[in-house]
């Protein structure tokens, strides 16, 4: 199986807030999405906040952490990960190496 958006549209890369996502610009889908409203909009902030922690850990980012922790699903074969600019690109390159621990993985999908 391949996954599409593992970092959920960006919600998952740890650079969109509620004040970002609050400024989104009305003609931006997202801006009228559920997940990128209440309330999934704090469950997907709770989780940002738990894989950046375990980013932290791992001397990586948020997206690179979320791209590992798709692909440690044994079911997931790869993942489609899409950037809007070059410099998006090299921060994620990590999640190809990233295992994460059982640990990380329980702190991940804590709710």
């Amino acid at each position: 199986m391949i996954v599409y958006s593992p970092m959920g549209s960006g919600m998952l890369t740890g650079a969109m807030t509620r004040q970002r996502v609050d400024r989104l610009p009305e003609d931006d889908w997202r801006k009228h999405d559920p997940r990128f409203n209440e309330p999934q909009l704090s469950h997907s902030l709770d989780l940002v906040a738990r894989l950046t922690a375990v980013a932290e850990r791992h001397d990586t980012t948020s997206g690179a952490v979320a791209v590992a922790w798709t692909l440690s699903n044994p079911a997931i074969d790869g993942a489609i990960v899409g950037f809007r600019r070059a410099d998006q690109v090299d921060p994620i390159l990590t999640a190809a190496n990233l295992e994460l621990t059982s640990q990380d993985l329980a702190e991940i999908e804590t709710h």
